[in-house]
């Protein structure tokens, strides 16, 4: 009799723990609680599905900070090389962007999912949708709630890929983790990734700015422990404060130097290509009857959200004061106040510890049970890093309870 696996979770990395099963010769079936497998993969490709990174292994592996360590073998195995020869075979082509960043040829997410499930089910996975895990029972199965009423299935081993607890409407509600808790496994608490944050705009710049971009501008500012991040990039004005890849890059320093001290200064340079020198020589040349904002347009470019920013953080007498609006142009002060909420983040940090874990990623307190993907406690940024730390992870848990089946 064949040896049965289910797989809780329909995204890349339950996905790939169900390919990797399959492959070992192991019956599978994966449940998934939306009407229909991969939204949120879906979703983050509606734009482009930014798949993988090109950048070197060794640069690649720091994107992912404190876990480099506990992730480094498993990318090894599956990382950014390995996923763009996958994808291919897949008969789907990609290319290198001019940021390094990997994406498929037609730049959507739906042919690759498509081409994926139609292997996936000719390869004899057995998918159930609508269904809700709710634990286990007490004889050790697997509860879901479906829509004909609430069901047990008792596979010989599960892999959990039920993703972290951002984007709840696709999937990713975090739910499991009381479940996992009340088994004595230690979870991180789940925390906003690649998000947003709170600034206090006044009512006049939010309803005329809300949605634009702020382009070409570098972000400074120290952490709790005095040690100073910089990036730069571009960033974009929200209804409540900031967004953006320049954000996102950023976001972790800014989320947990908000969690120390309750709020952040982040200095905007809004000139990175001028030197102080020649923007204090520009807003102090004599502008004779031309406005202030004629001036600043006509001598530095500056204009629409850019001069907007200067008015939100200077009265209108310091605009007319040379040193300080030079001063501010250059480090134009922006308090932030708090992170977006979960649900909102485009990723979660926080999750199942390593320490609670093999080597493997089967629980220690629950053998035969492994985790995979972004319930795991890990974070990356956006740029192709969380989709291939998820496939990698899913392929290492799949792998990992073909070889303790094995070892029983």
């Amino acid at each position: 009799m064949a040896v049965s696996a289910a797989v809780i979770g329909g995204g890349p990395a339950g996905l790939m723990a169900a390919e990797t099963l399959l492959a070992g010769g192991i019956e599978v079936d994966l449940y998934d609680r939306m009407p229909s497998v991969g939204r949120k993969f879906l979703l983050a490709g509606r734009g482009g599905l930014n798949i993988t990174h090109a950048e070197a292994p060794e640069k690649f592996l720091t994107r992912y900070g404190a876990r480099a360590t506990q992730l480094e073998k498993m990318l090894a195995g599956f990382g950014a090389a390995q996923l763009r020869d996958w994808v291919h075979g897949l008969g789907v082509e990609t290319f290198v962007g001019t940021s390094q960043r990997v994406f498929p040829k037609e730049m959507k997410a739906a042919p690759l999912l498509r081409a994926w499930l139609q292997r996936l089910r000719a390869a004899g996975l057995r998918i159930h949708v609508r269904h809700r895990w709710l634990g286990w029972s007490e004889d050790g199965g697997l509860r879901f709630a479906t829509p004909q009423g609430e069901i047990t299935a008792h596979p010989r081993c599960t892999v959990l890929a039920p993703g972290g607890g951002s984007w709840a409407r696709l999937g990713s509600d975090g739910a499991w983790v009381p479940l996992l808790e009340a088994r004595g496994v230690v979870v991180a608490p789940l925390k906003p990734a690649n998000c947003g944050f709170e600034a206090g705009w006044t009512p006049h710049f939010r309803e005329r700015f809300a949605g634009q971009p702020v382009k070409a501008v570098t972000a400074l500012f120290s952490d709790a422990t005095g040690r100073q991040h910089r990036r730069q990039g571009e960033l974009l004005v929200s209804e409540y404060g900031i967004e953006g890849s320049l954000v996102y890059a950023l976001s972790t320093p800014l989320r947990d130097t908000l969690a120390a001290q309750g709020s952040v200064t982040l200095l905007l340079d809004l000139l990175p290509d001028h030197d102080a020198a020649r923007v204090v020589a520009a807003v102090s040349h004599p502008r004779g009857s031309r406005s202030l904002s004629s001036h600043l347009q006509s001598r530095l470019g500056i204009k629409d959200v850019k001069a907007g920013l200067l008015r939100e953080a200077l009265s209108a007498e310091e605009m007319n004061h040379p040193a300080k609006l030079a001063a501010t142009i250059k480090a134009l002060p922006l308090r932030l106040t708090a992170p977006r909420p979960l649900d909102e983040a485009i990723s979660s940090a926080g999750g199942v510890s390593f320490d609670a874990l093999d080597e493997q990623l089967m629980l220690k307190a629950l053998p035969g049970v492994f985790c995979a993907g972004e319930m795991l406690d890990w974070e990356a940024p956006t740029g192709g890093y969380l989709l291939t730390a998820c496939f990698a992870t899913g392929r290492a848990a799949g792998l990992g309870m073909l070889d303790w089946l094995r070892s029983r």
